[in-house]
């Protein structure tokens, strides 16, 4: 692209973010790299209006600076994330705050060697923290290069390479910002708007939008059968660990078997929970069972209180309505 068309390209994607771009979202008014951190962190696979309306404040009231959320427990933060899902990225968080030593890094090096985060996190945060000119790499954006220059099957490189030839060298923060709103509000996966896209003079695929990039087939997801036993003592309390391992790791969580119950067992339902990787279908039950020791007894509402996946609060609903 010749300099003077990249330069009418910018200035007609500058005039359309100002005119249509979502400026108010609280993480673009806030200059806290702390902050920006966060939002980056949550907007990973979970759709800006989950995260807006359900978390990000919430959990900037709670954990406030870098060094309150590296003093917290790691039960106090995966408590913090519950219902965001994929809560290695909260374990993440918590690594790397104890890290950064009550600083967030400035460098996209520095911040790439914080755990949980890759190259698109670090420019994002280099970007829209420190105003560094790189560019911006997430889904929205990928949709919108691969239209621009008519890529049925792009590489990463490929994105990559045509994402820094077109960066705002000037402005990055308002361009990175600009060109997600524009794959989020513009570019969509079905029925773009192309009469109204500030890019329309240099887009290679508006004429078969919806071939680039080309759609991927999709995974059949395996279901996983359980049975799901929830002991109750006499006490009335309930017992619940919290997991090890990669999958939901720090969540509390009921007995889990493909074994057939006891006869003793009560059915109290069905439960069924899409995971990233398999569907859950589960039958839950309730056993009576002698408690030995306090260790991982809870009652009703201090298992409300423990981080749980959406698995587990539909069977607390189930609880609740016990006698």
């Amino acid at each position: 692209m010749q300099p003077s068309d990249l330069a009418l390209f910018h200035q007609q994607l500058h005039r359309w973010y100002g005119q249509h771009g979502r400026r108010d979202l609280p993480w673009r008014r806030t200059q806290d790299p702390y902050a920006i951190y966060i939002s980056e962190v949550m907007l990973q696979q979970t759709q800006v209006k989950t995260v807006l309306e359900r978390f990000y404040e919430p959990f900037l009231r709670r954990f406030p600076t870098i060094t309150l959320l590296a003093g917290a427990s790691e039960k106090e933060v995966l408590s913090a994330w519950q219902g965001l899902g994929y809560y290695r990225r909260a374990k993440n968080l918590h690594a790397a705050a104890k890290q950064c030593a009550g600083k967030l890094p400035q460098t996209i090096e520095a911040l790439k060697a914080l755990p949980g985060i890759g190259k698109n996190t670090a420019h994002a945060i280099a970007a829209f923290a420190y105003h560094e000119p790189v560019a911006v790499m997430e889904a929205n954006v990928k949709r919108v290069l691969s239209r621009l220059y008519a890529l049925k099957t792009p590489t990463e490189k490929q994105l990559w390479s045509h994402a820094d030839a077109l960066v705002d060298q000037k402005k990055p923060f308002d361009y990175n910002q600009a060109m997600m709103d524009l794959g989020a509000l513009i570019c969509t996966p079905r029925q773009p708007h192309c009469d109204s896209c500030p890019a329309s003079a240099m887009c290679l695929g508006k004429e078969t939008p919806e071939k680039y990039p080309a759609s991927k087939s999709a995974k059949k997801v395996p279901v996983r059968c359980m049975n799901i036993i929830v002991y109750r003592n006499h006490q009335g309390d309930f017992h619940a660990t919290p997991r090890h391992g990669n999958f939901l790791s720090g969540l509390y969580h009921f007995t889990e078997t493909q074994n057939k119950p006891a006869a003793s067992a009560k059915k109290l339902g069905r439960i069924r929970q899409q995971y990233s990787h398999f569907t859950l279908d589960a039958d839950v039950y309730l056993m009576q069972k002698k408690s030995s020791g306090k260790q991982h007894w809870h009652s009703l509402p201090v298992l409300k209180k423990l981080p749980l996946s959406k698995a587990e609060e539909k069977i607390i609903a189930m609880l609740e309505t016990l006698p």
